[in-house]
């Protein structure tokens, strides 16, 4: 076999290797449009760049027919590569959405890493005791009524640790529906501003303008907004458009 040959099925390989990580990226830790919004797209890249080049670019350089020792360079190779791929995939599961979170009037996107293990022992719903290990859920965060507790998330929050970082605090979506109704906003104003990609679901949906609001999400790489039932507040869809 050529090294050319040689490198070529190494491409192969690695290009379905990929494959897989891509398309489960995508529908499970990432659905759309979420992971633009979230910025999955350039941890992605890197991983992907690393496993599909490197292996076939190091093997074309490596690799010659009948070379003493070439068995071994190229289990230490695929070794190396399978262990960065291990990484690449365990840093992209941390940074993976969890959770759609309502607060005060609108949502925020909460990734794995930004809830600290020392919050999720003091939860107390069984739903939010572990971080979901699929699609990202939406949730609520309630402010504590206990003063002392809201002072020190005040003060958290100027450090960039806001109450939707708190899953003690969380309580399912449902309960908090009306609230975040309430607080939603006119379809009128993103139609306006940005009509395509509402305009496509609402075609799509077979829904008038007047049975859907909005409320911003507010997320990493890109906000979006969250469209809204018009009457139960139930989450419809997400759409990436300039919410504010």
């Amino acid at each position: 076999m050529s090294r050319w040959k040689a490198s070529g099925v190494y491409l192969l390989l690695s290009v379905a290797v990929a494959g897989v990580v891509l398309v489960f990226s995508l529908t499970v830790w990432y659905p759309w449009p979420l992971f633009e919004a979230a910025g999955g797209g350039g941890l992605i890249f890197i991983l992907l760049g690393v496993d599909v080049v490197l292996g076939p670019f190091i093997t074309l350089i490596i690799f010659k027919p009948g070379k003493k020792g070439l068995k071994f360079d190229l289990t230490v190779l695929a070794s190396l590569q399978f262990a960065a791929l291990v990484y690449g995939i365990h840093t992209v599961y941390l940074a993976r959405p969890v959770y759609l979170v309502f607060t005060v009037d609108r949502f925020e996107l909460v990734a794995a890493k930004d809830l600290d293990p020392q919050d999720l022992e003091k939860v107390t719903r069984d739903e939010f005791k572990r971080p979901p290990l699929g699609r990202p859920r939406y949730a609520a965060a309630v402010s504590p009524g206990d003063p002392g507790e809201r002072s020190k998330i005040l003060d958290s929050a100027l450090q960039g640790k806001d109450l939707q970082m708190y899953p003690q605090y969380y309580v399912p979506y449902e309960q908090e529906a009306q609230n975040a109704l309430r607080r939603a906003k006119n379809l009128s104003i993103i139609l306006e501003r940005d009509p395509g990609p509402v305009q496509l679901y609402l075609n799509s949906a077979a829904r008038s303008q007047e049975s859907v609001k909005f409320l911003p999400l507010s997320a990493p790489k890109k906000d979006a907004a969250v469209l809204l039932d018009a009457v139960s507040g139930a989450p419809l869809e997400i759409v990436l458009v300039n919410p504010w």
